[in-house]
Parts: structure tokens; C-alpha cells; sequence
């Protein structure tokens, strides 16, 4: 085997365990950027520590966030001394790296394999099977999920709505009320009993599942969950008829037509396309006056929930929060708001914009975690 080609080979696999390795920590390296990674390592060589640095960085990274956490992935798989390959996964340091959410394109909420069938029994070669794992993945706080748990975490939770939205369905059907008697399917159900309406066959009226109306807070101090939310917006609306989902931080944005993607993946792909605001500042009040002037027809008072996850820290004016709240209020069902904060210890809803909220809720519950959100079930 000529020397230059084995070296070339171990260059590029090296790439390859370097992308992985960055991706396993949070950073956006699917295959179409490790393929650009290649390119880019191809070109520069990798004689050139910084040059190399540069072309890597420059096929990973799509914000501030990336970069920074590019510079740490950098450090700690190649070390201080020029690049060389490293073959050998074990070899290389193992340093646990937390990669910030803050400032997160959505392109970088697509964890390993995100939307696509993941096993249940391994993510990133660390196994997270059998009721204790799941019970842990359940009550752990999204703040604090280590990334290589996300793929884990989400699996079990498209399991677990689809299992809620059939006993919603279920529930449904058997709370139907009973209208008049159906005469010909009355007689055809005794006919085999000479005629006598033992049994009475009914009309029943159709019970109609709840419209539900989502609105999402990616503002920057609800990075630590939009994260995982924006997934579970994606699985709520594929599991539930009738949802229209918002994203919002100072404006308003509808993202129900992307979420009818069938991969999370390329939902996700479809909104990094969208100026949604991510990790800015906040104006609940005025993304609810943008909905209430641009989508008052979504709400529907007889079947219509309304609901909103967010932390309610909202820089705008809170007297227009409450009045565009209020008017929501009147057209719907009810209200439920979702906020991360009440999962943590001693949590008081003191904030302005959470304290002039509150008097126009109907249910305010946490959603910190995955056990809280299942636990919308109740409401539903």
C-alpha cells in the first residue's frame, strides 16, 4: 500500500471520529457537514494545525454558540500538538464536554439521529434500556440532560403520546353521549332474537377532540428547554388532530406547515430556514397581540385549548400581555400555560409578566421535564 494513501486514509478517518466525537457533544456534524469537513481537510491538509482548524470550523459551526463549543471539542480530541490521526476511539480523551443551548440555530436541536428510528438499546455506544433508565429519563430536568441522552429521551416520548393520544381517542369514543334509538339497526341487531328489541341500537353523537393551539417561548432565557419542546411540539401535532403550533420571542411565527414533515429531522431543516427569533428577547404580550390580530380564527370558545409554554419573563409591556390574554381567554376553552421554572425548588411566580398572566389561566403546571408534559394528558 503506498505510504501517502494509508496516511490519507488515517487523515480521513480521523475527520470522521472528530466529527462524530463533536456531534456526540452537541455539535450540528451530520453527514453532509462531515462530508464538507472531508472536503475542507482534503484541501487544507492537516499539516497546518490552524488552517485545519479554520476549515473544520467553518464546515460545523452556524453561530457564536457553535464556535465556542467548537473550540472546546477542538482542544480536547486533538490535543495542543499538531493534528495526527487517532484511529482508536478509546485513545482519545474523554473529557465530558456540556454543550450550551444558548443561541441555538434550530439545525443544532437535531441530536444524533433525531427523528429517525434510534434503538432502544444504544446511543452513542451507552446503554439506556429497562424501567430504571426510563423512569431516569422521564424525571430528569431537560436543563440538566446530558446530550447523548436526548436521542434516548425521544424515543420514549413519541412511544409514550402515541400511547396518550390513543387513550384520549379512546375516551372519547366511550364519554359519547347517547342520542335516540336507531330503529333499523335495533331491528337487525334482534332479528335473530324473533324480532324483540331486547337490545337498542342508538344514534350516538360524535364527541369532537379539542382544537389545540401551541405558542413556544424561544427566547433566550428558555434555552435550556426549547431544546427539547420544540420536539415535543413536533410529536404533539403528529400524534393530535386539529393543532396549530407558534414560535415566539419578540414576534410571532407559525411553523404548523413545517411540523407536517414526516422526519423531525427535516422539520427541523425546514425551520432553520425561518428568521424565528431564537435566544432574543422577549414580548409575550405583543406575540399574543400579533396572534390575536392575525390568527383569532384558529380559536374556536366551544373546543378550543389554548396553550403556552414559557418561563413568563417578557421584557414588553405586561398591561398588554394581560388585555391580549384576556381576549384569548374569551375565545376559548381554556388556557394552560407550561412553565419550566415551577419544576425547580421553591419557584414563586413573582415575575411581572408571569404574575399579570396568571389571573387569566385556567391550569398552570410545569414542564420541566418529560413526566410533566405527559402529565398534559389530564387537561386534554
Amino acid at each position: 500500500m503506498n505510504t501517502s494513501k494509508g496516511q490519507s486514509s488515517d487523515a480521513a478517518r480521523a475527520i470522521v471520529e472528530f466529527c462524530r466525537f463533536a456531534r456526540e457533544r452537541g455539535l450540528p456534524a451530520g453527514v453532509q457537514e462531515t462530508l464538507g469537513a472531508l472536503e475542507a481537510a482534503a484541501a487544507l491538509g492537516v499539516g497546518n494545525r490552524e488552517e485545519l482548524k479554520f476549515g473544520l470550523r467553518a464546515m460545523l459551526c452556524s453561530s457564536k454558540d457553535n464556535w465556542d463549543l467548537f473550540e472546546e471539542c477542538f482542544q480536547t480530541f486533538w490535543g495542543e500538538s499538531k493534528p495526527a490521526p487517532l484511529p482508536n476511539r478509546r485513545a482519545r480523551p474523554r473529557k465530558e464536554l456540556t454543550p450550551s443551548v444558548s443561541g441555538h440555530n434550530p439545525t443544532s436541536l437535531m441530536s444524533p439521529g433525531a427523528g429517525d428510528d434510534v434503538s432502544s438499546e444504544e446511543d452513542g455506544g451507552q446503554a439506556v434500556t429497562g424501567a430504571s433508565a426510563r423512569e431516569r429519563l422521564t424525571k430528569a430536568d431537560f436543563s440538566t440532560l446530558p446530550q447523548n441522552d436526548m436521542a434516548t429521551l425521544e424515543q420514549i416520548s413519541l412511544r409514550l403520546l402515541k400511547q396518550m393520544s390513543r387513550k384520549l381517542a379512546r375516551r372519547r369514543r366511550s364519554g359519547a353521549s347517547r342520542g335516540q334509538v336507531d330503529l333499523r339497526k335495533t331491528i337487525r341487531r334482534n332479528i335473530s332474537r324473533g324480532g324483540e328489541p331486547i337490545s337498542l341500537r342508538y344514534r350516538e353523537r360524535k364527541a369532537r377532540p379539542h382544537r389545540l393551539v401551541t405558542m413556544l417561548d424561544i427566547s433566550g432565557s428558555m434555552s435550556p428547554y426549547s431544546l427539547f419542546l420544540v420536539k415535543f411540539l413536533y410529536a404533539l401535532q403528529k400524534h393530535f388532530r386539529h393543532v396549530d403550533t407558534f414560535l415566539f420571542s419578540t414576534g410571532l411565527v407559525e411553523i404548523t406547515s413545517l411540523f407536517r414533515a414526516r422526519r423531525l429531522q427535516d422539520a427541523l431543516q425546514a425551520l432553520s430556514q425561518q428568521p424565528a427569533g431564537w435566544s432574543g428577547g422577549t414580548s409575550i404580550g405583543g406575540s399574543l397581540r400579533e396572534f390575536n390580530q392575525l390568527h383569532q380564527r384558529k380559536l374556536r370558545s366551544s373546543d378550543t385549548l389554548f396553550l403556552i409554554l414559557s418561563d413568563g419573563w417578557d421584557t414588553g409591556d405586561t398591561g398588554v400581555l394581560a388585555t391580549e390574554l384576556a381576549a384569548v381567554k374569551r375565545r376559548t376553552r381554556s388556557v394552560i400555560w407550561l412553565n419550566p421554572l415551577l419544576g425547580l425548588k421553591d419557584y414563586q411566580p413573582i415575575a411581572a409578566g408571569m404574575s399579570a398572566a396568571l389571573p387569566h389561566v385556567d391550569i398552570f403546571a410545569s414542564a420541566h421535564n418529560l413526566e410533566s408534559l405527559l402529565a398534559l394528558e389530564k387537561h386534554l
